[in-house]
């Protein structure tokens, strides 16, 4: 479907023709050639996220002014997807490009991204041990490296620190009491509801099923349950079990009303959070600008360790660079490439500002994240992330998130049983399974 969509790639091209084949975007679906000293660069990122990756290039342009740094920016989601294919297949890819660490072994099995062999690395500084360990491994398929990752950003938990005084959750030091244990978390989230008269905590459920996902997952997996799928999504192999009792427990947090059953993201599940109606908020690290907007009183920790069956677990994913599989070494511009990389990572204290927990070790140790608050008090989590399951399917914002958040949403609105939802997910898993990728 992908290289038949290159035909209508030709047929825009008309358009992006007329702003000039020298555009960065042009080139990418033209063929217009760029010049020897320029550098393209395409990421998926706007609002407070876009402003800090406009921040981290501009360290670059000081520090290389002989280099035209042209960068570009898409609609998060497929259509970035879409358009970085097209114009690799096309032959004209940009000579750097973010990617989500879920979308790697996809993009690596389409033939789509460069190795990154460790003395061209090594030249700029960039080396194993200056990486947190779990990106950094995802960042490899089959042994051999094709992205370099700058951050982890997991499922986390919000609260506000004036409710959860007020309801006796805070120690002598002001700090969160334990939340872990199935019990102990809904009885925290019951005690900040006496204090809000409305909820106790929120997350998004209306039209946000990755979100929905993203509390199955890091609950799955704390249970124990495997992969949903194997073999790059080709075999399902989810542990109907284990998902049941995590979708339990989801339809236990509205079944005890401590979490209301119908919330959308930033008009609802966030704002019961900033306007005092939910003393909690689940969600992910990027929502913290929004929260710190509000101006309200707030601290982050990662999410409790709701089930012991097995090691500390929550949903995350990783922002990485790549190179683009390039027509030529000319094309490829690598030493260029990863010169723009290497100073990408030294910016990363911008891009933790905006919640990310930063996989560059020299910054996540340094005295200035660990001052940025309440960015690292949850970097912790990270050491339990657990990335989507490897299929062409399945990645950020994909069709897996989609259909399984779908089916998790059923359950916590009470409208399907755990046991039904835990074979929905099943059913419609085998289904994507059973469909040839396209490419």
């Amino acid at each position: 479907m992908l290289r038949g969509t290159l035909a209508l790639g030709a047929t825009g091209a008309t358009a992006l023709a007329a702003a000039g084949c020298g555009s960065t975007v042009a080139q990418g679906f033209t063929g217009g050639a760029p010049e020897p000293d320029r550098l393209n660069f395409w990421n998926p990122f706007t609002g407070g996220d876009g402003e800090r990756m406009l921040a981290m290039q501009d360290v670059f342009r000081t520090s290389h002014r002989s280099v035209d740094l042209r960068s570009a920016t898409f609609l998060w989601g497929n259509p970035y997807y879409t358009k970085l294919t097209l114009a690799t297949l096309g032959g004209r890819p940009p000579q750097v490009a973010v990617t989500h660490l879920s979308k790697v072994p996809t993009l690596v099995e389409a033939g789509l991204l460069s190795e990154l062999p460790s003395a061209d690395l090594a030249r700029h500084g960039i080396t194993p041990d200056r990486f947190d360990a779990r990106p950094w491994q995802k960042s490899q398929v089959e042994g051999v490296l094709h992205a370099v990752p700058i951050d982890t950003h997991p499922f986390v938990l919000y609260f506000r620190t004036d409710i959860a005084e007020k309801a006796g959750l805070l120690d002598g030091q002001g700090r969160l009491a334990d939340l872990d244990g199935p019990d102990a978390f809904i009885d925290a989230m019951r005690a900040a509801k006496e204090v809000t008269g409305a909820w106790g905590g929120s997350i998004a459920s209306v039209k946000d099923a990755s979100t929905q996902f993203r509390l199955f997952w890091s609950l799955y997996r704390q249970l124990g349950g495997g992969d949903l799928v194997t073999d790059r999504g080709r075999r399902v192999v989810v542990d109907t079990a284990a998902a049941a009792e995590a979708l339990a427990y989801m339809r236990r947090l509205t079944h005890e009303k401590v979490v209301p059953p119908a919330a959308d993201g930033q008009g609802g599940a966030i704002t019961l959070l900033n306007t005092g109606k939910a003393g909690f908020l689940m969600d992910g690290v990027w929502q913290v600008l929004a929260v710190k907007s509000a101006k309200v009183k707030f601290d982050m920790r990662p999410l409790p360790r709701v089930f012991t069956d097995a090691p500390y677990a929550c949903a995350a994913d990783s922002h990485a660079l790549v190179l683009p599989k390039a027509p030529s070494e000319k094309a490829r511009r690598l030493d260029m490439s990863l010169e723009f990389i290497a100073s990408m990572l030294h910016s990363s204290n911008l891009w933790a500002e905006g919640g990310h927990v930063p996989a560059w070790l020299p910054t996540q140790r340094s005295r200035t994240y660990r001052e940025l608050v309440p960015q690292s008090h949850y970097a912790a989590a990270a050491d339990g992330a657990v990335y989507d399951p490897a299929a062409w399917y399945g990645g950020a914002g994909s069709t897996l998130q989609q259909v399984v958040g779908d089916a998790a949403t059923s359950v916590f609105t009470g409208a399907t049983s755990p046991t039904a939802g835990a074979e929905r997910i099943r059913r419609e898993l085998r289904e994507l399974a059973a469909r040839p990728a396209p490419v």
